[in-house]
């Protein structure tokens, strides 16, 4: 089977809700259900998300990062944590996980690199997005930094599957931007259940139009992507803006610019990076 046959095959697959996800990406799904009950109670939040290591982990490291601790109290366990942080911030670090899950039977060395490099731009551009939402763009940072997050969860399903077709992420973009991202990304984000405006902005930047400065949740990504200094390892579409130039974006917010926004906000994004990570 030739790439865009494997393309066509796993797009088949996914349009028919034929999803191969981890066993344990079932169960945080089912974690992340009931954490967005609006009748769950911050007690039972937080027992459910002692249950899941990795999730208790993200949700301290995220209550403690610059961006959730502008008091500089350190807080050492999962209740304090919650509170801290929200439900729906929440809601993004469960997604965290799932994405995680996704390459977690990723063995072969050079997939494994490109799903770790993929995590780390992912995980650049969900802080990015949730600084320039609340600083630039006035949008919810919550929604922003959940984006960055899942906007290429289509990549990580298809680095899970891509044992299964040798080759699959050689030759031209073109292929994986027609039936890969978009096709098959968009499926993963319904089962993942990810709400209709996420989707959207997920959408934009698949597109790649966006306006400066940033207006909508798509504009956010999209200048998040283009100023993440690590790169997507999977195919960039032609067009896309290069690091050297995204380096150069500047504009004027109120009184000041972007970039003199992003140097005060420095030490978030770099604090809510590593926490994600």
């Amino acid at each position: 089977m030739d790439r865009l046959e494997a393309y066509k095959s796993i797009a088949a697959q996914a349009s028919r809700g034929e999803l191969s996800f981890p066993t344990n990406v079932d169960a945080t799904l089912k974690l992340q259900r009931a954490l967005s009950d609006p009748d769950c109670h911050a007690d039972t939040a937080a027992r459910l998300v002692q249950a899941e290591p990795l999730l208790a982990a993200r949700t301290v490291a995220i209550a403690n990062s610059v961006a959730y601790n502008r008091s500089g109290n350190e807080v050492t366990n999962v209740r304090t944590a919650v509170q801290r942080v929200g439900f729906r911030t929440l809601n993004a670090l469960g997604a965290a996980v799932i994405v995680r899950q996704l390459d977690s039977k990723i063995t072969e060395p050079s997939l494994r690199a490109k799903a770790n490099q993929l995590w780390q731009h992912s995980a650049h551009v969900a802080a990015l997005s949730q600084v320039i939402a609340r600083r630039v763009a006035h949008l919810d940072p919550e929604t922003a930094m959940f984006a960055g997050i899942v906007h290429e969860v289509g990549g990580f399903y298809m680095l899970s599957r891509a044992d299964e077709f040798p080759g699959l992420f050689e030759g031209e973009p073109d292929d994986w931007i027609e039936h890969g991202e978009q096709i098959i990304g968009r499926c993963v984000l319904q089962r993942l259940s990810v709400p209709a405006p996420v989707m959207a902005a997920i959408e934009a930047l698949w597109v790649g139009m966006r306006a400066l400065p940033p207006e909508t949740l798509g504009d956010t990504l999209l200048l998040a992507n283009d100023l993440a200094p690590v790169p997507s390892p999977l195919y960039e579409r032609a067009g896309a803006t290069s690091r050297q130039a995204a380096a150069t974006i500047d504009f004027v917010i109120g009184d000041g610019t972007l970039n003199s926004i992003l140097e005060e906000s420095a030490a978030e994004v770099s604090s809510l990076t590593s926490a994600l990570m």
